[in-house]
């Protein structure tokens, strides 16, 4: 096969994901329209939600799995009395209970149990893997599998209102959490059951800003009006995805050495951890990790 075509673009856009489309297809439409050579996105949201989702150009997709690992924040409206095989409103409903009207009193009393550190079991209608398939695929053709409990973090849950047989919530969690399995089993505890009507990610790692998000409305009228290369405007550098860690900033003559694979001597470096490599220029290099001597060795560095 030959190389892909494309311009070499690199840097990250906030993209607001529409609802109705999945996050891959919202990656090709974005990259197609940037004309960028490589891209990749940073965890998949669900076609029915809508909200952050951190698209990697270029040289970004080094740092993908670093916000794939970062802590995320939705406001997320659960509807009461219906629980779907999908846990959302994409999917079918298996159970019907009445609701004669949310108690928001119930529902403050129930969300503490799902504060912390929790257990959650995994949904079959998720990307995870079961003896090398998908469970999605096995969920569609009817098989339910046992699923081991995961231990997710919710480090924020809060009632934001309550209208008829719906209320909207605001999460923030850790990496791994299925919100769809967190409304099902605040359903289950308050008793009605509940499934997700609608979902916005409007947080993700060092991203907490959902202004900085673009639409694809908004990218395809500036690609219309003014080329591909206008778009670059709206990507944000690739350091912003590690925005938490301290910064190493090199001299040329040792920017070199650590670019030729070598750990190096850095004064005043942070005794441990990972470090963002800066050269010459403010110019970004890539990822270190402090050694137990205190060198700076060189883990993923960028090529451009």
């Amino acid at each position: 096969m030959g190389r892909r075509k494309g311009r070499n673009v690199h840097g990250i856009l906030l993209l607001d994901k529409p609802a109705g489309m999945s996050s891959n297809a919202a990656l090709q439409r974005a990259r197609r329209l940037l004309d960028a050579r490589k891209a990749g996105h940073t965890g998949s949201l669900d076609p029915l939600a809508t909200g952050m989702l951190p698209l990697c150009f270029g040289e970004a997709t080094k740092v993908s799995g670093f916000l794939l690992d970062a802590a995320k924040r939705y406001r997320v409206t659960a509807r009461f009395g219906e629980e779907t095989d999908t846990g959302d409103a994409e999917g079918e409903v298996t159970e019907r209970r009445p609701v004669d009207g949310l108690d928001e009193g119930a529902l403050a009393d129930v969300l503490p149990r799902f504060t912390g550190e929790i257990e959650q079991v995994p949904p079959m209608y998720s990307a995870l893997k079961h003896q090398g398939r998908r469970l999605y695929d096995l969920a569609r053709e009817g098989q339910e599998v046992e699923r081991k409990p995961r231990r997710v973090t919710i480090h924020e849950l809060w009632l934001e209102a309550v209208a008829g047989v719906e209320a909207t919530f605001e999460v923030a969690c850790s990496k791994g959490t299925y919100v769809r399995t967190l409304i099902e089993d605040i359903g289950r505890a308050l008793g009605p059951g509940a499934h997700v009507s609608a979902l916005r990610r409007t947080a993700l790692g060092p991203y907490r800003d959902p202004n900085a998000m673009v639409s694809l409305q908004a990218l395809e009228e500036a690609a219309e009006s003014a080329g591909a290369e206008a778009l670059e405007a709206y990507l944000a550098p690739v350091e912003s995805a590690l925005a938490s860690w301290p910064d190493v900033h090199l001299s040329a003559d040792v920017a070199f050495y650590l670019r030729q694979g070598q750990p190096v001597w850095v004064p005043k470096a942070p005794t441990a951890g990972w470090v963002r490599l800066f050269g010459e220029g403010e110019r970004f290099l890539g990822m270190g990790n402090v050694l137990s001597d205190g060198r700076i060795a060189p883990k993923r560095l960028l090529v451009r």
